[in-house]
């Protein structure tokens, strides 16, 4: 995610969200509990989110007229964002590597 080493002996779900201590959640299961809903509506939550950002930089952007704090602010958002789709990418294309074939 952020270029640290991965735990690759770890077999779960990469969750939405991270420890106390930034460090990756995984959930072990089959991906019916509560816990597993819980985080896919996060990740939609943050698809949507980031969605809607990418919408606002380009309409603020285009201004012209954009102060310094203002893209500094965007700048911080725009991170966030990106880095909550990408664990989300990374979430899903490990399930879909754990996937049987067709």
């Amino acid at each position: 995610m952020t270029g640290e080493p991965r735990d690759h002996t770890v077999a779960g779900r990469l969750l939405p969200w991270t420890g106390d201590d930034g460090r990756p959640c995984y959930l072990v299961g089959d991906g019916t509990g509560y816990v597993s809903r819980l985080a896919d509506e996060i990740e939609d939550v943050q698809i949507d989110m980031a969605d809607r950002l990418l919408g606002h930089a380009a309409e603020l952007l285009a201004e012209r007229r954009v102060t310094s704090a203002e893209l500094h602010y965007l700048a911080l958002r725009l991170s966030e964002s990106l880095r909550d789709v990408i664990r989300v990418a990374e979430s899903r294309g490990e399930w879909l590597a754990r996937s049987p074939r067709p």
